[in-house]
């Protein structure tokens, strides 16, 4: 996958399209990623113990991968990401568009 967990992405398509946030959880096997403030549902659970009330909360629920971008907070501009190796020979990762290192 291009994002890992704490990179600051871009979403790009669907109903939080132009939304930026931070990725707070990556699930590799089936490519989707929970980004923070984006795909925010109602998620309502029944007491647990007699005498306990009902609650309602707002959650986060994971998008595929492919709908975000990498975006850089210096440019202010999504861009797509290209592996390239540094002097030293560590390969890191970098912003096509701005030539921004991330690693």
């Amino acid at each position: 996958m291009h994002v890992k967990a704490g990179d600051t992405v871009q979403v790009i398509s669907g109903r939080d399209k132009g939304k930026v946030g931070k990725i707070v959880r990556v699930f590799p096997k089936t490519s989707q990623v929970i980004v923070e403030g984006v795909n925010q549902k109602t998620k309502h659970t029944k007491p647990t113990q007699e005498g306990e009330s009902g609650k309602v909360e707002v959650r986060e629920f994971p998008i595929h991968s492919s709908n975000v971008l990498h975006y850089s907070e210096k440019e202010k501009v999504a861009s797509r990401v290209c592996y390239t190796f540094t002097d030293q020979g560590k390969k890191v990762r970098k912003l096509i568009k701005t030539g921004e290192i991330i690693d």
